[in-house]
């Protein structure tokens, strides 16, 4: 229970940040910089209990490596979606009718999947790396890693897929209107996409 309540916590201050720094513009240009930032020091809080994965696409890529029981990725998605559900809710309330939030309904679909594919196997890649492998077990840089890989992205892609590159992410950006349903399918299959071929990827080079 300790592991799901770690990742309800940092998957919604996550995705909370999302919301407020990049769709309300509270941030501007620097929106990635406060992504990356909630990540990295939600990593370093609860990566020593659950792992910090904050991410569908994480739990799936990590449990595919095999340092996350089959049995537990059920509990860390539902973690995970719930509290990206919840924070959708709330930026909704905060934002309190502003239809100033920029819409992802217009986006060349090619070009968006494209990025979100490469990011999200990026993010992954990284995790796998950084974060489940002895070498560098005990290490005290895998927030660091994990945090700058999404900042680069958002920086890198956030003006042509909204840089989501996390399915819980993804349903809250639906939730307040940001995501149009059809859009939201097709980015989890390019996250889940990634995630696999991290995976494969991971097992080919570092073991």
């Amino acid at each position: 229970m300790k592991k799901i309540i770690v990742e309800f916590i940092g998957t919604f201050f996550l995705v909370f940040t999302v919301g407020t720094a990049a769709m309300l513009g509270n941030a501007g240009d620097l929106a990635p910089l406060a992504i990356g930032s909630v990540l990295m020091v939600m990593i370093f809080a609860g990566g020593h209990i659950s792992g910090a994965h904050y991410n569908p696409a994480v739990s799936l890529a990590v449990m595919l490596r095999g340092k996350l029981n089959a049995k537990d990725l059920g509990p860390y998605l539902g973690a995970q979606l719930i509290a990206g559900v919840l924070a959708g809710v709330l930026v909704q309330k905060v934002i309190n009718g502003d239809n100033t939030i920029p819409s992802l309904g217009d986006i060349d679909m090619r070009n968006a999947l494209l990025a979100e594919f490469l990011f999200t196997f990026a993010l992954c890649y990284v995790v796998l790396n950084v974060a489940t492998t002895e070498a560098n077990k005990g290490n005290s840089f895998y927030g660091l890693a994990i945090g700058f890989t999404v900042m680069s992205g958002a920086f890198a892609v956030g003006k042509i897929s909204g840089g989501v590159f996390n399915p819980a992410v993804g349903v809250s950006l639906f939730i307040y209107g940001a995501l149009p349903l059809k859009t939201l399918f097709f980015y989890l299959v390019a996250q889940i996409a990634g995630a696999a071929l991290a995976d494969i990827v991971f097992k080919k080079t570092a073991l």
